[in-house]
């Protein structure tokens, strides 16, 4: 009875609040699925692409495993990874979850993401933090978000509070990519090591622009005694020939 009770209860919220589309919010048959306009809309990563920071490279750079700028300046991370390309969709999902107070939308995120994380009793998944003024004027990390699903269905340890972000910053998005690495450093720190020494921490992001915050989290994970850093985000903004770098 109780069962029958709990089916006609979701057949009854179903039709009340039916299921919509996470990118354009029209009706789809079930949670966490995009109408096809919004799939299509997708550039799912998973080509030819740098291995050290994820940019994908044309067609005929095949067999190159690290680009130009890697390979002059290595990032602090040893591997990045995204699920999508920064675009229209993927930013509208970002914004939703970042302003629009839809914290579901990491579920959506850490479905696609979940692919790109790696299994292994040593790997701990730690999310990109907020400062605390930013929490509580938000009301939540949404990269801790993301983090939690992924930990969940990965069956992955995390370690949500491993970094602080001791220092407040200003929002990086209007500034360049050295302004941006000036101003995120020093702002990290781990506070307890034993979380993360000697593991290979996966560091859980939203969005990759020029990589300054992943940067600097990795820099305070290293000299914490991690064995590998990992950065695994939901979108990477893809610098194409004659783009601006944002």
């Amino acid at each position: 009875m109780l069962s029958h009770l709990a089916q006609f209860g979701g057949a009854c919220l179903a039709l009340a609040l039916p299921p919509r589309c996470p990118g354009c919010g029209v009706v789809v048959p079930g949670d966490h699925r995009f109408c096809l306009t919004c799939w299509v809309g997708l550039d799912f990563l998973g080509g030819p692409a740098c291995m050290r920071c994820a940019m994908p490279f044309p067609d005929e750079a095949v067999g190159v495993l690290t680009c130009a700028p890697c390979l002059a300046r290595p990032p602090a991370f040893d591997h990045a990874s995204a699920a999508v390309a920064y675009g229209p969709i993927a930013r509208a999902l970002a914004l939703k979850l970042k302003y629009g107070r839809r914290p579901g939308v990491a579920r959506t995120m850490a479905r696609l993401m979940e692919r790109l994380v790696p299994a292994g009793e040593d790997v701990v998944l730690v999310p990109v933090p907020l400062h605390r003024w930013r929490i509580w004027t938000r009301g939540f990390n949404q990269s801790a978000l993301i983090a939690q699903t992924l930990a969940r269905r990965r069956g992955s340890a995390l370690a949500i509070d491993a970094i602080e972000r001791h220092r407040r910053t200003p929002p990086l998005r209007d500034m360049n990519p050295r302004q941006r690495a000036m101003t995120v450093r020093g702002a990290f720190r781990v506070r307890d090591p034993a979380q993360v020494a000697g593991r290979r921490v996966v560091l859980i992001d939203d969005i990759f622009t020029t990589g300054a915050t992943a940067e600097a989290c990795a820099r305070v994970l290293r000299r914490a005694g991690a064995a590998e850093v990992r950065l695994v985000c939901w979108a990477r903004v893809v610098v194409r020939d004659g783009d601006p770098v944002r």
